[in-house]
């Protein structure tokens, strides 16, 4: 974990296993999670990997954390058996924006974790893809409620069935990503995108992004009421009227979450 203005970064750096996730790293995301939920001075994540991978999905041998590191691992998942869902955002959702930052494979569990952050960028070079049932395995992760809730569901169940890998132009073309960079380039990228965030009122961008999930699968009926109990009490807010002031004034606002 590293800060970078209002930005926190997490990287997965497992580089001599292009990142398969360990229960070392489980924990250190989702302390990650919290950390920037707790922090108000952080406004968005960025998600990436090192050494030209994001994730090549679950490292078995590595999981069972053996020795005293592994031991102490161990500990933290039996005292919150959700812990590994959580990390793998499964089953939490930051209220700040996670942008995904891929280069190289984001595979199987790489895939699955990719689903729960929302926005994402690519080196042209990625490769992504669900390859579980090439195992005789179940995509477990939330791939089959997620994916076809994000992207047309012939081209989710042709992910999902044929377990085969997708370029980033594909990946793009059928909506999982939304830019596609030169390798090396989409930590920059992202960077960018958390910038342009950061610089928007915070408990705006909070609203907007909870009022997004929320009415995910309502009616448009039920979906526009909650959206007006979500949104209008950000009117009320000091942000709102300091947004209007610098607007007014032709500056750029000075927003302190109030």
């Amino acid at each position: 974990m590293r800060r970078e203005g209002a930005t926190l970064i997490l990287t997965l750096n497992r580089p001599e296993a292009k990142n398969a996730l360990s229960l070392a790293m489980l924990v250190g995301l989702y302390d990650g999670w919290v950390e920037a939920d707790e922090d108000d001075g952080i406004r968005s994540i960025v998600l990436t990997g090192a050494g030209g991978s994001f994730c090549a999905g679950m490292d078995l041998k590595a999981l069972a954390g053996k020795g005293m590191e592994g031991e102490r691992h161990r500990d933290r998942l039996k005292a919150d058996p959700d812990l590994h869902w959580k990390a793998m955002l499964r089953h939490h959702r930051p209220r700040k924006p996670v942008i995904a930052a891929v280069e190289g494979y984001c595979v199987a569990g790489g895939t699955e974790i990719l689903q729960g952050t929302d926005i994402r960028v690519a080196g042209e070079s990625a490769t992504f893809g669900l390859f579980e049932v090439k195992r005789g395995l179940f995509p477990i992760g939330g791939s089959t409620v997620r994916l076809p809730r994000q992207i047309p569901r012939t081209h989710a169940l042709e992910m999902l069935l044929t377990g085969r890998p997708y370029s980033a132009a594909e990946a793009a073309s059928v909506g999982l990503i939304g830019h596609v960079v030169p390798d090396g380039t989409a930590l920059q990228k992202a960077l960018v995108i958390a910038e342009q965030i950061n610089a928007c009122g915070p408990l705006a961008v909070e609203a907007v992004k909870a009022s997004v999930y929320e009415t995910a699968e309502m009616t448009e009926a039920d979906g526009l009421a909650a959206e007006l109990k979500r949104g209008w009490p950000v009117f009320d807010t000091a942000d709102a009227k300091e947004g209007s002031r610098a607007f007014a004034e032709k500056r750029a606002p000075v927003f302190r979450r109030a």
